[in-house]
């Protein structure tokens, strides 16, 4: 997890949903009257962000199902403010230590934990996650599992995702892939297109051409080729729950 994690935009607009707890850690519930649920893993501005709200409201409405955004990050939130600082700004922030208070170790039983409950309330359950959520949506889709805790997954410019991890995914999946990424690297790329066919799941690949990584949740509006490529991205994510999630 890099630099290419921090750039981005901060969207207009404001959420519509409630601030409630799930598993004992604060969460963002937006939609209701479902036998769906979805949860939204966040990337490395955590479950504040207003665009990770938002986008989650749209999931609600456009699928019609409960949406949940949870704080994986032991309530530690980033400051968005930084999103609009030239990059020497960001050596403000000592990403390093956060990482290491947020590794896959501590945060992966937390959001298995999350994705138990939901499963326990609703016949159908999914997840997408951005950036740093990315690897861990594969660990909720993981053959190894020993438990069904979601129905399909997808995930945006993933960060951390392993090939071990992509090997092991045993649900519908789906991709985001923008062109430009430090993360989720062309020799990923590859590996996940000609490995995920073989495992039997359904398999949706989405490249965006042009784009950078976190395109998906913090593109800038007023650029026209970001602009489409986070509403197709949006689009594509709801059709995918649509269809997995009846």
């Amino acid at each position: 997890m890099g630099d290419c994690c921090l750039k981005g935009f901060q969207w207009e607009g404001e959420p519509k949903g409630k601030e409630s707890v799930l598993a004992n850690r604060s969460c963002y519930v937006t939609g209701s009257k479902s036998d769906a649920g979805i949860m939204v893993i966040h990337d490395l501005f955590g479950w504040t962000l207003r665009n990770i709200r938002v986008l989650a409201d749209h999931y609600a409405d456009e699928v019609g199902a409960t949406v949940y955004v949870p704080d994986f990050f032991g309530g530690e939130v980033l400051p968005a403010d930084i999103l609009k600082k030239d990059p020497s700004g960001w050596k403000e922030l000592n990403l390093p230590a956060f990482i290491a208070r947020n590794t896959k170790a501590i945060r992966t039983p937390e959001i298995l934990e999350c994705a138990r409950i939901l499963r326990s309330r609703y016949k159908y359950t999914g997840a997408i996650g951005f950036c740093f959520g990315g690897w861990a949506v594969f660990r909720l889709g993981a053959r190894d599992n020993g438990e069904r805790l979601v129905d399909c997954i997808s995930t945006a410019h993933p960060t951390w995702l392993t090939k071990e991890e992509i090997k092991n995914v045993g649900v519908p999946v789906q991709i985001l892939a923008p062109e430009h990424d430090g993360e989720f690297t062309p020799e990923l790329k590859a590996f996940a297109n000609s490995t995920i066919p073989t495992l039997g799941v359904a398999y949706d690949y989405q490249y965006f051409p042009g784009l950078e990584h976190v395109f998906a949740v913090r593109g800038d509006l007023n650029k026209p080729a970001e602009r489409e490529g986070l509403e197709r991205a949006k689009n594509v994510a709801v059709f995918w729950f649509r269809q997995w999630l009846r």
